[in-house]
């Protein structure tokens, strides 16, 4: 049986329907943002539901709630973070509808689905394990009625975990024998595979500055260049670049189908950056993007308190041009 069928049998059992929580007060409504002719002036703002669970949030795993809690704080979508749903657990296409409905009757779009995958490895095998795995992820994200899919390329895994990279900045250095032109063509060809399916079911594949060979903008572009595909374009991540972030950010703007906005109230998880939010949206508007921000709020304030403020934020930050 190939790995893909094995993924997508996984698919087929049940995950625990997660049961109505009840819905913390929420302080932001959503607002109104026609102007002149009815035309919308900002950017449509989103609550990835990262922000909520957090990998520590165990109570705000329910995506139900956080469906709610989207809606009632006053965003205009939610982007659900699959890992958070269970990508490797058994999940039910009943449950997953059954979120499709209930963001449906609040009028609240999914429009974006982050996922994981890794392609830097020598182990053929491995990649094609993750091509399988990516494939089902678009697969779910049509089924969902999603327009983008966030993507990466992996690490090569030579952190001991995760706060062990992000205290190196990122810097992660390749396996014994290989270096960061071996994995290239890999990843390359990897999307490649990927795009008749992402096609098919038209659903654009964001490839994310987010470490591995995204660790830089000409990482990225480097990828999305050689595929030269329109269904592989980029998820710009606003706190992934540490250094000279403007910069960088201007870069990736051209091919940017989806941005994740990161806040850091209370200070970072990991790190904080004091990043100039108005001149970010100019960069975008600049070069013509007018689409979804989705906001991933990583610092240490409580909730409650910090997603009303970052939404203020975004939505002062973020008019469209």
């Amino acid at each position: 049986m190939s790995n893909r069928r094995a993924f997508l049998t996984g698919l087929t059992g049940g995950l625990a329907a997660a049961a109505a929580a009840p819905i913390a007060t929420a302080t932001t409504p959503r607002t109104a943002t026609a102007g002149t002719g009815g035309a919308r002036t900002t950017h449509p703002i989103a609550l990835s539901t990262y922000s909520l669970w957090r990998f520590r949030n165990d109570e705000l795993r329910d995506m139900d709630r956080c469906i709610d809690l989207a809606d009632e704080f006053g965003f205009d979508g939610i982007e659900f973070l699959l890992y958070q749903i269970g990508q490797n657990e058994l999940i039910s296409r009943s449950r997953m509808m059954a979120y499709k409905r209930r963001a449906q009757r609040l009028g609240l779009p999914i429009m974006g689905l982050s996922t994981h995958q890794g392609f830097v490895t020598p182990d053929a095998e491995k990649r094609r394990f993750n091509i399988d795995r990516t494939i089902s992820q678009i697969e779910i994200a049509a089924d969902l009625g999603i327009p983008v899919v966030r993507v990466n390329t992996g690490t090569w895994g030579t952190s001991k975990d995760f706060d062990d990279l992000m205290a190196n900045r990122g810097i992660e250095s390749p396996i014994e024998g290989y270096t960061d032109e071996h994995a290239f063509p890999w990843v390359i060809e990897a999307f490649e595979r990927c795009l008749p399916t992402a096609e098919r079911l038209g659903v654009v594949l964001g490839l994310e500055n987010h470490w591995g060979l995204g660790l830089t903008p000409e990482g990225i572009l480097r990828i999305v260049n050689a595929v030269d595909s329109p269904w592989l374009q980029v998820t710009t991540d606003t706190g992934n670049f540490l250094e000279d972030p403007y910069a960088r950010l201007e870069k990736l703007a051209p091919h940017t189908v989806l941005v994740q906005a990161k806040t850091y109230f209370g200070g970072g998880q990991w790190y904080t950056l004091d990043l100039d939010y108005p001149r970010i949206g100019g960069i975008l508007n600049d070069h013509g993007y007018r689409g979804w921000i989705s906001l991933e709020f990583e610092g240490m304030e409580d909730w409650r308190t910090a997603i009303p403020k970052s939404l203020e934020l975004l939505r002062s930050s973020f008019p469209r041009g």
